[in-house]
């Protein structure tokens, strides 16, 4: 039987940096760290709550904007652990929040930070479910929203986004659809995604929604070990942060992604490279590496797995016959499982691998293209 976990919900009193720790009066700093960022670093920062109580989780309101969002179910896949070798397995299904992904966790206290700041126009740059995910948070907040976009967003996510009344601008590549967004917030529109190269990530009041969605995961048990598709490190940042609020002990995080960028980087490249990189794994492709995401993987002594386009199918494959239809870089967790049960390290083990979007929204590229390259998607 799960465990309840108390959640706090307080307002933030300030922010402090993840690389240095250096504190900052509470604000919207798109270019993240400045000490960091005098020093040619790039790093994101994190809501600072003063008096929070120890042991629970720490939310900033959401001032009533809302779908529903969290308490998803988690599902237990003997099979599969049995095939990773591992002596349990959870999956954690983020596809069923209100628009199909667990983006909605980071845009409820986003929207609520843009209508607080007095913003008409919220702009974000998105290959799929977070475009999705934002233009109906943004209409139900009743602010106007901008998604830049490529050619290869899915049919779908259009036709939903458009479906809010948002604006769906296309554009060649992800370097034109982040300068589209930093066009926008220099003309006042609040910044719902990543725009800044080196990359640093979304708004931490976006960033601490995901908090929640670890103490749904230690609510059932603290794993050994937590699975997460990544990108720029959103998800992986949020998850850190809340399991080290929890304090209760820290899973290790492994960040799953279709080609190198973090492997890379643990062992020995710097972050603010770029790593090029072909994959249909729309929902985590790109150049890039955050320091976020690197900061949550040394936090929690995790590492990063590859998983490319074609072990990614067979898992969604594996998948589906369990039952569980997920988008390609969902299954691409549990691909990741098989590559550290063939090194023997999982047995006995719990993991919750994060599925965080469905198959069923059709967010993967076609079989017979690879839209990512050293420029991100085209």
């Amino acid at each position: 039987m799960s465990e309840q976990i108390a959640v706090q919900i307080q307002s933030p009193s300030g922010l402090s940096c993840l690389r240095c720790d250096f504190a900052l009066p509470l604000g919207d700093h798109d270019a993240g760290c400045p000490r960091c960022a005098a020093e040619e670093h790039a790093s994101n920062l994190r809501l600072v709550f003063r008096g929070a109580a120890q042991g629970r989780i720490v939310l900033p309101p959401t001032g009533g904007i809302s779908l529903g969002e969290g308490g998803t179910p988690q599902v237990e896949a003997p099979d599969l652990a049995a095939e990773a070798g591992l002596g349990r397995l959870s999956l954690k299904l983020e596809w069923c929040n209100p628009t199909g992904s667990h983006k909605d966790r980071m845009s409820a206290p986003l929207l609520a930070r843009a209508r607080e700041r007095g913003a008409t126009l919220v702009a974000a740059a998105s290959s799929g479910n977070a475009g999705v995910s934002l233009a109906a948070y943004a209409a139900r907040a009743g602010l106007a929203a901008e998604i830049a976009t490529t050619p290869s967003m899915p049919d779908g996510a259009r036709r939903a986004i458009r479906a809010t009344g948002a604006r769906l601008v296309e554009v060649a590549d992800t370097a034109a659809r982040w300068e589209h967004v930093g066009r926008l917030a220099a003309e006042g529109a609040f910044a719902a995604t990543n725009y800044r190269r080196p990359a640093l990530g979304t708004n931490p009041f976006g960033i601490a929604g995901y908090k929640a969605l670890a103490a749904e995961i230690a609510a059932d048990g603290l794993p050994d070990l937590v699975v997460v598709p990544c990108a720029r490190g959103d998800l992986l940042s949020g998850l850190l942060l809340g399991f080290q609020e929890l304090g209760r002990g820290m899973p290790r995080l492994v960040a799953v992604e279709p080609f190198p960028r973090l492997a890379r980087v643990l062992a020995g490249a710097d972050y603010r490279e770029s790593f090029p990189g072909r994959t249909a794994q729309l929902s985590i492709g790109g150049d890039t590496v955050t320091f976020q995401a690197l900061h949550a993987l040394r936090e929690s002594r995790g590492t990063a797995v590859v998983v490319d386009d074609a072990a990614a199918r067979a898992a969604q494959m594996r998948l589906g016959r369990a039952g569980l239809h997920a988008e390609l870089s969902a299954a691409a967790g549990v691909a990741a499982l098989s590559v550290l049960g063939a090194e023997g390290a999982l047995t006995g083990r719990h993991a919750v691998a994060v599925l965080t979007g469905s198959g069923a929204g059709a967010m993967d590229a076609p079989t017979d293209t690879n839209p990512f390259d050293q420029r991100g998607p085209r």
